[in-house]
C-alpha cells in the first residue's frame, strides 16, 4: 500500500469527498423507504392527513435531491481521483522504462511494457474509480439496510442468516476461480500488443516479401488466443450475475411468502412490508455490488503485480555505486581489459571471450570481422548499453561504472546498425544531439556527414517534416542525418557502427575525410563490412568469433591476418 500512496496522497481530498458523497446518496436510499412505509401505512388506516402527506412528500423530494447531488459528486470526484492517479502512475512507469537498459527490456519484451503502460494502468484506474464509488456505499447500504430490516421485524429478518453465509461462499468461489484467469487474460494482451507492434514497424519488410497473409496468420492466433482467455475469464463474471438474481430473488420470494403470512394475521404493516421487501433487495443488490467489486479487484490485482514489476524493478545498468559521478570524458582514451561477456548469464559460450584492447584518444579505429563475431557487443560495452560480466572497460583510464551514466553517454556519439529517426522536422531530430545547438552549428554537423546538400535541397529544408522512423527519406540519407545527429553532440568518442552501408563509396568517402580534417581530437571506432572504410584507420582491429585475432594497419595486417586478408581480397579483386 506504501507504493500506492505516493500517487493517492496528491489528490487525497479527492478520494475522500467522493465515498462521502457516495453515503450521502446512501443515506437518501435508505431513508427513502421509510418514508414510503409510513405514506402506505398512514393511507391504509385513514390517519394520514393531507398537511403529513405533505410534508412526508417534502422529505422524499429533498432525500431524491439529496442522492442526486451524493451521486454525482461521488463519480465527479471517483473520475478526478482515478484519473488523475492513473496519470502519475503512467508517467513514473515511462520514467522508469526510461532507467532500462538493452536487458531489462529484453527481460519484459516491448510489447508488454507497453500493455503495462497503457491497458494495466487502465485497469487499475477503472478498478480505483469504481472503489472510490462503492467501497462505502456497498457496506453501507448493507448495514444500515440490515439494521433497519432488523428494526421494522426481527423475526422475519432471520431469512438473512441463511441467505448472506450461502451467497459469501458463492462470491469467494467466483473469485478464487476468476484471479488466475484474469492474470492469463493479460498475458495475452501483451501477446497480441507485441504482434501488432512488430508487424506495424516491419510492414515494409512484410510488403516486399508478400508475407501479409502469414502475418494475418499469426495476428490471429494471438487474438483467437485472446478471445479465448477473455471468454474464459467472463464466463466467472457471466456465471455470477445469474447466481446473485437467483439468490436474491428467491430471498426476496421467502419474505413475501412469510411476511404476506405475517401481514393476514396482524403481525406486521402492509407498509412495513413493503420497506421490508425494499431494504431486502438493497440488501442483497449491495452484495452483489461487493461481488463486482470483488472480481474487478481481481483483474486489477493481476495488473497492479505486473506494474509493480516495472517499478520496483532495479535496472540492470545504474550509477548509483559511481565513485566518479562528476567526471567527464575529457581525452576520449578507449581500454578493454579481460573483457569477457554473455547476453544469457547462464550460457557456456561467451559473446566475447578476454578481449584486450587500447585505443589512444583522438584515433581512428576501425572493427572488422564476419557477421556475428561481436563487433556490435564490444562498442556497445563503451556508454555502458551493457556491462561485462569480467574484466573492465575503461575510459580515460576510469572503469566505465565509476562514471555517472549522463557524463559517460554525453561524452559518447554512437550511431548504431538500426538507424531511428523521431516523427517531427529534420531540425527537431539533428537536435537530439545539442537541444541548445544554433542553425550554423547544426547545418556544420549536417555538412561533415554530407547532409547538408540534400537536406537544402527540400522545399522546407531543416523544418521539412520526418515521418515516424524517417520512412519519408532514402536508407542512405536516413544514415547521413543520424551521423549528423550524433556529431552535433561534439562527442570526444564517436562510433559509428555499420554507419554508412546504405551509402555509396564516393560519399562515404567524404565523410571519412569531413572525419580526419574535422574530427581530429575525437577517438572514431568505425564498425564496418566494407574494408574501403577501415583500409585508412590508424589501427584496424578484427575479429571472430568474439575475439581479437589481429591488430594492426592495414599494410601490416595484409601480411600477417589471413583473415583480413581473405575479407581484403574478396572486395577488391586483388591479390596480395
Amino acid at each position: 500500500m506504501k507504493k500506492w500512496m505516493k500517487y493517492i496522497r496528491p489528490y487525497l481530498p479527492y478520494f475522500i469527498i467522493g465515498p462521502l458523497c457516495m453515503i450521502v446518496e446512501v443515506v437518501g436510499e435508505v431513508v427513502m423507504p421509510r418514508l414510503l412505509a409510513v405514506v402506505i401505512n398512514g393511507a391504509n388506516d385513514g390517519t394520514l392527513t393531507a398537511g403529513g402527506s405533505l410534508g412526508v412528500m417534502g422529505l422524499m423530494i429533498l432525500c431524491a435531491v439529496l442522492m442526486m447531488l451524493g451521486g454525482v459528486g461521488g463519480c465527479y470526484f471517483g473520475a478526478k481521483a482515478s484519473v488523475s492517479f492513473a496519470a502519475d502512475l503512467r508517467a513514473d512507469i515511462y520514467g522508469k522504462i526510461q532507467t532500462f537498459s538493452f536487458a531489462d527490456i529484453d527481460d519484459f519484451s516491448t510489447g508488454s511494457l507497453v500493455t503495462r503502460a497503457t491497458n494495466d494502468v487502465t485497469q487499475l484506474q477503472n478498478f480505483i474509480n469504481m472503489i472510490l464509488r462503492m467501497a462505502l456505499r456497498a457496506p453501507g447500504m448493507l448495514v444500515a439496510a440490515l439494521v433497519m430490516a432488523i428494526v421494522i421485524k426481527p423475526s422475519l429478518s432471520v431469512v438473512f442468516a441463511v441467505s448472506i453465509p450461502i451467497m459469501a461462499v458463492a462470491i469467494t468461489t467466483i473469485i478464487r476461480v476468476g484471479f488466475p484467469r484474469f492474470t492469463r487474460l493479460q498475458e495475452k494482451v501483451d501477446g497480441l500488443n507485441s504482434n501488432v507492434q512488430e508487424n506495424v514497424t516491419n510492414v515494409r519488410v512484410v510488403k516486399s516479401f508478400v508475407r501479409e497473409d502469414h502475418e494475418i496468420g499469426k495476428f490471429a492466433k494471438s487474438n483467437s488466443d485472446l478471445k479465448n482467455a477473455g471468454l474464459s475469464a467472463m464466463r466467472v463474471m457471466i456465471f455470477m450475475s445469474p447466481v446473485m438474481t437467483l439468490f436474491m430473488n428467491a430471498t426476496v420470494l421467502v419474505v413475501i411468502l412469510l411476511g404476506g403470512r405475517i401481514v393476514l394475521n396482524g403481525g406486521m404493516d402492509v407498509g412495513d412490508l413493503s420497506s421490508f421487501i425494499t431494504y431486502v433487495t438493497q440488501i442483497l443488490f449491495s452484495l452483489m455490488m461487493v461481488t463486482f467489486l470483488l472480481m474487478s479487484s481481481s483483474r486489477a490485482m493481476a495488473s497492479a503485480r505486473r506494474i509493480r514489476e516495472v517499478l520496483d524493478r532495479q535496472p540492470d545498468i545504474s550509477d548509483e555505486n559511481a565513485a566518479r559521478r562528476d567526471l567527464t570524458v575529457a581525452n576520449g582514451d578507449v581500454e578493454f581489459r579481460d573483457v569477457t561477456f554473455r547476453y544469457y548469464k547462464n550460457s557456456e559460450e561467451p559473446v566475447l571471450d578476454r578481449i584486450n584492447l587500447k585505443i589512444p584518444g583522438g584515433a581512428t579505429v576501425g572493427i572488422i570481422g564476419s557477421t556475428g563475431c561481436g563487433k556490435t557487443t564490444l562498442v556497445s560495452l563503451i556508454p555502458r548499453l551493457y556491462d561485462c560480466d569480467e574484466g573492465q572497460v575503461l575510459v580515460d583510464g576510469t572503469d566505465v561504472r565509476d562514471y555517472g551514466l549522463v557524463n559517460l553517454r554525453d561524452g559518447i556519439g554512437m550511431v548504431l546498425q538500426n538507424n531511428t529517426l523521431f516523427s517531427g522536422s529534420i531540425a527537431e531530430n539533428l537536435r537530439w544531439g545539442d537541444e541548445n545547438a544554433s542553425d550554423e552549428e547544426m547545418k556544420t554537423a549536417a555538412s561533415y556527414a554530407q547532409a547538408d546538400k540534400f537536406v537544402s535541397s527540400f522545399t522546407n529544408g531543416y523544418d521539412t517534416l520526418l515521418d515516424q522512423g524517417g520512412t519519408n527519406v532514402s536508407g542512405g540519407q536516413k544514415q547521413r542525418l543520424c551521423i549528423a545527429r550524433a556529431l552535433l553532440k561534439k562527442p570526444k568518442i564517436l562510433i559509428l557502427d555499420d554507419s554508412t552501408s546504405a551509402v555509396d563509396t564516393a560519399t562515404e568517402a567524404q565523410i571519412r575525410k569531413a572525419f580526419r580534417e574535422e574530427l581530429e581530437g575525437s577517438t572514431k571506432i568505425i564498425i564496418s563490412q566494407r574494408i574501403s572504410s577501415v583500409m585508412d584507420a590508424d589501427m584496424i582491429v578484427v575479429m571472430n568469433d568474439g575475439k581479437i585475432t589481429g591488430i594492426g594497419k592495414n599494410d601490416e595486417l595484409l601480411a600477417s591476418n589471413e583473415e583480413y586478408r581473405e575479407i581484403y581480397v574478396s572486395q577488391t579483386g586483388k591479390e596480395v
